[in-house]
């Protein structure tokens, strides 16, 4: 073990086995900061002697119940890569559970960043995350997540040193170390903390609420509905980050049903009733549905109510099947919560382009929402309707409200 059991190091992880000269020039820049460095091996191929290992590629295999000589005789290259980034994500969790990680850097080409990506998986948000990569500027958001990942563009592959490579990664090692040597976060304690969901459509209620709940000594956090967003919240809802959910824009819902680009997956709006802590839930923006270009509306929706909010952003309006659907999924994961739960109906309007004189104006889809909601809520559901549109300034007043109401009877318990 060439690093200190009571020090916090910079984590190198990589293919060792044919990008030795490179990361052996990366690791010599990061102890040349004054680091310390621990090196992890995830090289299918083989090691190097370029400089010490720390955990060799067998070991990484190892945590998932393979030996390595069993992935080079299959010869499988995307099996040995899940193999081996599952592997590291578990030697990266050990580590940053012991308190030992500060940083972590990776490098690569297509393999070499899917593994490094997937292994800075367990590093919670706050400790610095970079990876110098060929595939810096393609679409790597289902890799990333919702994690804070900083993507560096290699320009040349990652091979052998050349004199630009070694520019970029000596760059690469002055960024990551002066990241891990800025403010940590550390010790974040939820008490006065809240996480708060938005979209462009929420906006005048969301800013609302934020300067209503400031006054009273809050810290509002908010996360843009957007499918990652929803991810991240429910992410660092998991990791104990708030005292309380005001959950304004539960649009993902929508698009995850069908099938709509801002869709957070099938956890959206579980982990605040997994961990108890007050929330108040608004049926924010379960109007719509979001995709791209409109020529990249599935052709089964071409007939839908369609709109434009921006040229690369079409609005699908939801109808009442969908809406009894999303009303009974909301309701249902919301009765889960072993806290304190509101949610609170805005019946002229679930969203910007849903009041009176508006192109997703659909009183009856809306009641779909409404009664389906009231239907499926459990008796320790609190539902609430009231004659006010989502934006409306009073509405904004009442979220407020109720949730200084449930933050405080917590308290009293």
């Amino acid at each position: 073990m060439s690093y200190g059991p009571d020090k916090k190091s910079i984590l190198v992880m990589g293919c060792f086995d044919t990008k030795s000269e490179a990361f052996a020039y990366l690791r010599s820049c990061i102890l040349a900061l004054g680091e310390e460095v621990i090196t992890i091996n995830t090289g299918v191929l083989g090691t190097t002697e370029d400089f010490p290992v720390d955990f060799e590629s067998d070991q990484v295999a190892q945590e998932v119940g393979y030996r390595i000589t069993d992935l080079r005789e299959k010869r499988d290259r995307g099996h040995a890569m899940d193999v081996m980034g599952v592997g590291a994500a578990k030697i990266v969790g050990k580590l940053v559970n012991d308190g030992l990680v500060k940083g972590a850097i990776g490098m690569g080409g297509g393999g070499g960043t899917y593994i490094a990506l997937s292994a800075m998986q367990e590093i919670p948000l706050g400790i610095p995350k970079l990876c110098l990569s060929t595939l810096a500027t393609k679409d790597l958001t289902r890799q990333i997540g919702h994690k804070d990942i900083t993507l560096m563009p290699s320009v040349v592959d990652v091979a052998g040193l050349n004199s630009i490579l070694k520019v970029l990664i000596k760059q690469a090692a002055g960024a990551i170390g002066a990241m891990a040597g800025s403010a940590a976060l550390s010790g974040l304690s939820p008490r006065g903390n809240i996480a708060i969901s938005m979209f462009g459509n929420t906006t005048p209620c969301v800013d609302q609420c934020t300067e209503l709940l400031k006054k009273r000594g809050y810290e509002v956090l908010a996360f843009h509905a957007n499918g990652v967003g929803g991810k991240a919240m429910e992410a660092l809802i998991s990791e104990g980050c708030f005292e309380a959910v005001l959950d304004i824009t539960t649009t993902e819902l929508a698009d995850h049903l069908c099938d709509g680009i801002c869709s957070a997956g099938p956890d959206r709006l579980t982990a605040a009733s997994e961990k108890g802590i007050p929330q108040v839930i608004v049926p924010g923006c379960l109007d719509m549905v979001n995709f791209g270009h409109l020529d990249t509306v599935p052709q089964h929706y071409k007939n839908r109510k369609l709109y434009s909010w921006a040229p690369d952003v079409t609005l699908m309006r939801t109808n009442a099947v969908e809406n009894e659907i999303l009303g009974k999924e909301l309701a249902e994961k919301v009765n889960a919560s072993g806290g304190p739960v509101s949610i609170i109906l805005p019946k002229n309007g679930i969203s910007q382009v849903d009041q009176v004189g508006s192109i997703f104006y659909d009183p009856e889809s809306d009641d779909a929402l409404f009664e389906s909601i009231k239907k499926h809520a459990g008796e320790h559901v609190t539902v609430m309707e009231c004659e006010m549109h989502i934006n409306d300034a009073a509405f904004a007043d009442l979220l407020v409200n109720k949730l200084l109401e449930l933050i405080i009877n917590t308290h009293k318990s």
